[in-house]
């Protein structure tokens, strides 16, 4: 068998960057299908057929996006086997932030009592996870810190529009974390392949709040601060960006596809998963699905799906795992991790 190369070989200043501990947390409450046909003009039937749902979780009117990540980093840190004051950076992915400012991963801080990490957050929707990844992972690979925290977190349920039968049903909330450290002898994180498209932000959006469309009683009545989106263009680019970034991906590690244990795409509807992985020659087997249980849960829903998925048993140390996303932005990523 032919070795793995590690792109960042070629840069022998770096450290080699591994995800040492994974952790997740999903509200209590349970929406399903049923429930969902006394709300809106849908069916059970119709949302299992056209996205694979099931149920979704919605987080308690008092839970927010960071305590939610605060539920999953705290299980993120047991699993790595470190405390609070050992983080030297926390990374969080939302775009259902508590607040405007200060940033949810400050709220975290504090949460967790990080005393001597930085915080600041990113915005890249549903690819945020593989984004903050990304970015978290050059921080330890420069030596600049040891130990990162990752966090996808989001209340989806505070931005959807419960009168809207074509989104409510897609959404739900949850947080998932990860930790990354160097791990002597280890590649870890392979290579991260991220992309965007601006020219095609309204595909996808949340219009109210910001800067170009401040709050007002008319925007609340028009109500633009619930997301908007088009299923058939999100669709139709989210397959082929999602395909094309793991194809890069495995490219730079010159590595096929059979040689991924597990593959974990963004968990946004079925069809979209199953049209990722044909395109991809993945088997059913090599696929993580847990989108019926969870729905879309934004930047969460990778980092949910990968601890899901080594508390199973799926990924062993050795094995090559492929996370692909894509999200509004338009933003999408893949990243090969050695586990």
């Amino acid at each position: 068998m032919a070795p793995i190369r590690h792109p960042r070989s070629s840069r022998p200043h770096l450290r080699t960057v591994s995800i040492t501990g994974v952790g997740s947390y999903v509200p209590a409450r349970i929406l399903t299908n049923a429930e969902l046909e006394k709300m809106v003009e849908t069916s059970d039937e119709w949302i299992r057929s056209r996205t694979g749902i099931r149920e979704r979780r919605i987080a308690a009117p008092h839970e927010t996006a960071s305590d939610l990540a605060y539920e999953a980093a705290q299980r993120a840190l047991a699993s790595a086997g470190i405390t609070a004051d050992q983080i030297d950076l926390i990374v969080v992915a939302t775009i259902t932030p508590d607040m405007q400012f200060p940033s949810t991963a400050c709220l975290v801080q504090h949460k967790l009592g990080a005393t001597r990490a930085a915080a600041f957050d990113v915005g890249a929707a549903c690819s945020g996870f593989v984004y903050a990844l990304d970015i978290a992972s050059h921080f330890v690979a420069s030596h600049t810190y040891d130990t990162v925290l990752v966090i996808g977190t989001e209340k989806m349920s505070s931005v959807v529009d419960w009168t809207d039968r074509n989104t409510c049903v897609l959404f739900g909330d949850g947080a998932g974390a990860a930790v990354l450290q160097n791990r002597p002898n280890a590649h870890g994180l392979l290579t991260t392949c991220l992309g965007s498209d601006g020219a095609k932000a309204s595909l996808l959006e949340l219009p109210g709040g910001g800067s170009a469309c401040p709050a007002t009683a008319d925007t609340v009545a028009q109500r633009l601060h619930f997301l908007r989106m088009d299923g058939k263009e999100t669709f139709k680019n989210a397959v082929n960006a999602m395909v094309s970034a793991a194809n890069e991906a495995l490219s730079r590690c010159e590595i096929g596809i059979e040689r991924i244990k597990c593959v974990i795409p963004h968990q946004a509807n079925q069809r979209i998963l199953n049209a990722v992985a044909e395109r991809l020659g993945a088997s059913d087997d090599q696929l993580f699905v847990n989108v019926d249980r969870y729905g879309n849960t934004s930047a969460a829903s990778v980092a949910i799906a990968l601890d899901e998925a080594v508390r199973e048993g799926r990924i062993q140390r050795g094995d090559l795992v492929l996370l692909v996303v894509f999200g509004a932005g338009l933003t999408w990523g893949a990243a090969v991790i050695e586990w």
